[in-house]
C-alpha cells in the first residue's frame, strides 16, 4: 500500500548540456562513446507522476492503485496476496486504513520509489543517473555502462543494484538484489527478482517508464506496467525526512491510521 497525506505538487527547470569543439590539423575520428553521449535525451529535472491520480484531493488518505492488471502469482502467494489486499481495501474504505511501511518511515525501495507519490528529480552525470525522491528524501543510483555484479556478491538492499545503458533514445535499466521484505503493493518476491525499466521521452516534458518484473519463483509470468511522468519546471524539491510522529496523521493502537483533528495538527 502507498498510504499518504496528499499535498500540492510543482517542479524545477531542467539542466542543459554544453558541447566543446575539437581543434586539430586533421579531422579526428569520432569515437562511438562521444556519439552515444550526444544522442542521450535530456531527462534532467523534476518529474511528477502523470496523469496525476490525486488531482483535486487534499489532506485525505488515498493510495495509488495496483498498476496494470496486477501480478499473476503462483500459489499459495496468489491467495495470500488477494486476502491481504481485500482486508487493506476494506479498511481504507471504512476510513480506518492500516499502517504500512511508508507510514512507519521505511524507504519505499524498488520499484515502489518510481511510483512518485511525491516528485522525483533525475540528475544525469557522466556514468550515472541519480533518482532523488522527495518522499522521505530517498536516493537511487543507476550506474551506466557497468558490468552487473553476480547476485551472490550483492548485499540485499531497498533499491538493489541498478545498471543501465542507452539504447538509442531509451534508457534500459536492470535492477537485482532487492531484499525480500521490500514489497511493491505488498506483492511477495524472491531474492532472484529482476526489474527491467525502459525510460524514454514520449513528448515535450513527458517521459514514460515501462517496468517489467521477472520472478519465476513467485510469478506465473512477468509483471508489466508503465508509469508516466510530466516535467514540472516550477517546483523545487524540499527536505522531507520522515518522523514517526507525522504532522497530519496518527497511528492508533490497533494498527489503523487516522487523520489528526485541526486542534491536534496545531
Amino acid at each position: 500500500m502507498r498510504l499518504i497525506a496528499i499535498k500540492a505538487l510543482a517542479g524545477v527547470a531542467a539542466l542543459g548540456l554544453a558541447n566543446s569543439a575539437l581543434a586539430a590539423t586533421a579531422p579526428a575520428p569520432v569515437q562511438p562513446a562521444v556519439q552515444a553521449n550526444k544522442a542521450e535525451p535530456d531527462i534532467n529535472g523534476i518529474w511528477e507522476i502523470y496523469p496525476d491520480p490525486f488531482a483535486g484531493e487534499e489532506n485525505t488518505f488515498l493510495e495509488l492503485p495496483v498498476p496494470g492488471d496486477g501480478p499473476k502469482l503462483r500459489e499459495p502467494y496468489a491467495t495470500e496476496w488477494k486476502t491481504l489486499r481485500a482486508n487493506r481495501d476494506a479498511k481504507l474504505k471504512a476510513g480506518t486504513p492500516l499502517v504500512d511501511p511508508s507510514t512507519q518511515c521505511t524507504p519505499e525501495g524498488m520499484p515502489s520509489v518510481m511510483g512518485a507519490i511525491f516528485p522525483l528529480e533525475f540528475l544525469q552525470t557522466p556514468g550515472q543517473v541519480t533518482v532523488l525522491a522527495e518522499f522521505i528524501t530517498q536516493t537511487r543510483r543507476i550506474y551506466l555502462n557497468k558490468k552487473m555484479p553476480a547476485l551472490e556478491e550483492l548485499t540485499p538492499s531497498y533499491y538493489g543494484m541498478s545498471v543501465g545503458k542507452w539504447e538509442g533514445d531509451t534508457l534500459v535499466v536492470k535492477t537485482i538484489g532487492v531484499k525480500e521484505e521490500t514489497r511493491f503493493f505488498e506483492i511477495p518476491h524472491s531474492y532472484e527478482m529482476t526489474i527491467t525499466e525502459r525510460i524514454k521521452v514520449t513528448g515535450p516534458g513527458l517521459i514514460e517508464n515501462e517496468i517489467t518484473i521477472d520472478d519465476p519463483k513467485v510469478l506465473l509470468e512477468p509483471y508489466r506496467f508503465t508509469y508516466g511522468y510530466k516535467r514540472n519546471p516550477e517546483y523545487q524539491i524540499m527536505e522531507y525526512y520522515c518522523d514517526r510522529e507525522d504532522p497530519l496523521f496518527k497511528v492508533k493502537e490497533d494498527g489503523t491510521v487516522e487523520m489528526k483533528t485541526a486542534d491536534e495538527i496545531k
